[in-house]
């Protein structure tokens, strides 16, 4: 695989979009597809108490963590380790003294499904995943699986979706609506203390190889921000699209220069983005109002896990960084 190509596989993982309404459980007991909708009743799955989760979606393991369910097994996206248990810092304490066996990500996607079989799960999240029903066929051999809703691109299930999807499957529907009240209040009130967040330019722009990028409407690290009143960028909106990630060409890197930014970096240390001649020629950079994130900074983590826990910490971490950036615009 090229590293065009490798990068663009990274950036679709890292795309989470708000498209459907419709969830998918299917089970190799009844052979059937059962659609529903998240605002819909639990389904009944008979669990018990104490299912045996794997989770393979991204961040499908930290929601059931969240939720009160710790998974067997954990298929470890973004590399959290076993010191993490493969998810967040901000959730890691929810595990106690359980630890879940975690399946690196270095297979880019690609199950083992005997290693599946022999955790002998009882349900399997893939929520946040690959769109592929070969695969879903494979694992719903094993037990039933929790899928992305129809019709969702690779790794493309907002956060809300993904949430209510597992909260339903696993009988704690009433939980997953309490934690995404819980992050969309805190939106909420950052909003009403932050007036003069209303209306100013945002970006969420990235440094992958000798490229740039921006994220999209449709993705957390634009969304979350939406939320709290900032607004795209024009420039940004004149950009060729992948899904919800567009590529910013070096002659067009002024699209990141909104009057406030975050600037991230995929697979590169932070110093390609404060040493990139490009990057600190925008005037945003210039005036101190973008907040410069390494990849592996846990801000930048709890972006890109998306989960109603993350989002939160990720808030109120750059929520007064935010304000001071905003203080800065002419």
């Amino acid at each position: 695989m090229t590293t065009t190509r490798r990068i663009m596989a990274i950036v679709a993982m890292l795309c989470a979009v708000a498209m459907s309404l419709a969830g998918c459980i299917k089970s190799d007991d009844s052979h059937q597809d059962l659609y529903n909708d998240p605002s819909a009743s639990q389904v009944n799955l008979g669990l018990g108490d104490n299912p045996r989760v794997v989770a393979l979606g991204w961040s499908d393991g930290e929601i059931a963590l969240s939720l009160g369910v710790k998974p067997v097994a954990i298929y470890d996206w973004m590399k959290f380790g076993d010191a993490n248990k493969g998810v967040g810092p901000w959730t890691t304490s929810q595990f106690g003294s359980d630890s879940p066996q975690l399946i690196s990500a270095a297979s880019a996607g690609e199950f083992n499904y005997q290693q599946i079989k022999e955790l002998k799960p009882d349900l399997i999240l893939d929520v946040r995943g690959k769109a592929d029903s070969k695969v879903t066929d494979s694992l719903r051999k094993i037990a039933p699986v929790v899928a992305a809703p129809t019709g969702s691109p690779d790794f493309a299930v907002s956060w809300k979706v993904q949430t209510q999807l597992i909260g339903t499957a696993l009988g704690k529907r009433a939980e997953a609506d309490a934690l995404i009240a819980q992050t969309v209040d805190l939106q909420n009130k950052i909003r009403s203390e932050n007036p003069a967040f209303a209306g100013k330019t945002f970006v969420w722009g990235a440094k992958f190889g000798s490229a740039y990028g921006a994220y999209l409407p449709g993705d957390a690290r634009f969304d979350t921000f939406a939320e709290l009143g900032f607004v795209q960028n024009p420039p940004v909106k004149d950009l060729q699209a992948q899904g919800f990630f567009a590529s910013v060409p070096t002659e067009k890197v002024k699209s990141l220069d909104a009057q406030v930014a975050i600037l991230s970096t995929i697979s590169l240390p932070l110093s390609a983005l404060t040493g990139d001649r490009l990057i600190n020629s925008l005037q945003v950079v210039r005036d101190g109002r973008a907040i410069e994130l390494a990849e592996e900074d846990p801000i930048a983590q709890a972006m890109s896990a998306g989960t109603p826990q993350s989002l939160r910490y990720a808030l109120e971490k750059l929520t007064p960084r935010l304000a001071g950036a905003v203080g800065k615009v002419g």
